[in-house]
């Protein structure tokens, strides 16, 4: 084998392994500090991550100016992050809660439910097209997550409630995401996330915390609280949203959601070692009927999006092909005015080669964007 493409072979399956075993520890950490440290507060801890985001992110675009700004006025942040913010301290919350009632074996389980979520947000928004066989897929996969709670031994009604709702905001933000923020060209790195959202989520978090946790949390004598345990777990999700970031920019949305399936197969077996916490049979089987479904869901997307590329570059072969030949005795008409499209001018005008395989390139990034959004989450 070319030691160059081995040499590239052991990169990517690096950032692989890193990611996973980053976001296993994350979700593990939360679980353990939420539920068995004596610390039971998931509005606090989320606050707690919020306030460290925002602080890296200042530090990073304001102080350090590791990257750049967007520059964006009150009112525009107002109107393209701020609502993003809402709905992702909402996930945040929700999510971190669950951990309280639900076991971390069934939470990934009920993860699958993510596409569908998404699917359905994108609807309502004018994002996604309704497709029959879409939904009637998404339709086996809540039947697949039905099964698991069936099985599921430790069932918490509440739980459930808070864990289903922090899906749907999740799915909403990243639909958001896609109409306020990627289809206006700004698109962010986890750097830049951080210093915009996370002070909108900071906000939105501070008046359930006051009017929720502070009491209980003032009046708890048998509360539980180390720096260095708050500070070691606020860096793990810093270093998830970076690891996350390294995967996508350096390996395929395939690879990612091919590792995040093996990476819920061994949280739910963690989570039954670690935490006791029991698996049935039937749980396990209703989510491998889950994944059947998301992968078939991902499939179908995949050649929905390379049916679009190739008739894009059909189209423009197809033209090209129509075009007369010009010869050294051809006239060569110019437009009149340069800054006019020729189009605009009476002539007809096709892309280059170059253009053509832009847009294959920002279809790759489109197919990309839809894998990453059916992919699990980041955790907060």
């Amino acid at each position: 084998m070319n030691p160059r493409v081995l040499q590239e072979i052991i990169r990517s399956y690096s950032y692989v392994v890193t990611w996973m075993a980053i976001s296993i520890s994350v979700i593990l950490f939360n679980k353990w500090l939420l539920a068995y440290s004596g610390f039971p507060y998931p509005i606090s801890l989320t606050l707690w991550h919020m306030t460290f985001c925002s602080t890296v992110g200042i530090l990073c675009v304001r102080v350090f100016r590791v990257v750049k700004s967007h520059n964006m006025s009150a009112r525009e942040y107002g109107r393209r992050v701020f609502p993003i913010g809402v709905l992702y301290a909402a996930s945040l919350w929700l999510s971190n809660s669950s951990y309280l009632y639900l076991s971390v074996s069934f939470i990934q389980m009920t993860k699958s439910l993510m596409p569908g979520l998404v699917y359905i947000c994108g609807v309502g928004l004018g994002t996604e097209k309704f497709s029959r066989a879409t939904s009637a897929n998404m339709a086996l996969i809540a039947f697949g997550v039905l099964v698991c709670a069936v099985g599921e031994v430790n069932l918490v009604v509440k739980g459930v409630v808070q864990q289903l709702l922090a899906l749907f905001f999740e799915a909403a933000r990243l639909t958001l995401v896609q109409i306020l923020i990627n289809s206006k060209g700004l698109n962010m790195n986890p750097l830049q996330s951080l210093y915009y959202v996370s002070p909108a989520c900071f906000l939105c978090l501070l008046l359930p915390f006051v009017s929720i946790e502070l009491g209980p949390i003032l009046r708890d004598s048998s509360l539980v609280f180390s720096p260095s345990v708050f500070l070691s777990n606020a860096l793990a999700a810093f270093a998830l949203n970076l690891a996350v970031f390294m995967l996508i920019g350096k390996t395929s949305a395939l690879t990612m959601n091919i590792a995040g399936v093996i990476k819920d197969w061994m949280l739910i077996f963690l989570s039954f070692y670690l935490f006791h916490a029991p698996v049935t049979a039937i749980s396990l089987l209703g989510y491998a009927f889950c994944c059947t479904g998301v992968a078939i869901y991902n499939y179908m997307k995949l050649q929905m999006i390379r049916a679009k590329a190739s008739l894009s570059t059909g189209k423009d072969v197809e033209k090209a092909g129509k075009e007369p030949l010009l010869t050294s005795d051809s006239p060569v008409r110019r437009s009149t005015d340069e800054s006019t499209p020729p189009a605009a001018n009476g002539y007809t005008s096709f892309r280059s080669k170059d253009e053509i395989r832009e847009e294959i390139r920002l279809l790759q990034a489109e197919l990309n964007q839809t894998e990453v959004k059916n992919s699990p989450r980041l955790e907060g």
